[in-house]
């Protein structure tokens, strides 16, 4: 029924703007990959973690006092975060630094601050 337009019994169905919206409409596959996205969105203490990181580049120990949690709980979160492409690192000898991937992860961070504040 993917490509067929249900009728309903009791309302108008404008096929035109349905097929308009369905063309511009992303893949199934992407769209899960956006629900993936936002369930790593959807945990507080990471939030609190890439907020952290949205004022510069930070170690783990940084982020620990900051987030208030210890250094293997947020090492855990961090690799959630790097797996989901949200944050980079690097590494100076034996420290590693972590940083937000790119500036969509801040406007991201931004936009729902905005919204919540609305």
């Amino acid at each position: 029924m993917e490509n067929e337009i249900e009728h309903c019994d009791y309302m108008h169905v404008h096929p035109e703007t349905i097929e308009k919206i369905r063309a511009a409409m992303p893949d199934d596959d992407t769209l899960i990959d956006l629900a993936e996205l936002f369930k790593v969105f959807g945990d507080s203490t990471r939030i609190k973690i890439l907020s952290a990181l949205s004022g510069g580049e930070l170690c783990v120990c940084d982020i620990s006092t900051m987030v208030g949690m210890s250094n293997s709980a947020v090492s855990h979160q961090l690799k959630i975060l790097k797996n989901a492409s949200l944050v980079s690192f690097r590494r100076d000898g034996k420290t590693v630094f972590y940083s937000l991937a790119d500036s969509h992860v801040n406007t991201m961070l931004q936009q729902g601050l905005e919204h919540i504040n609305e």
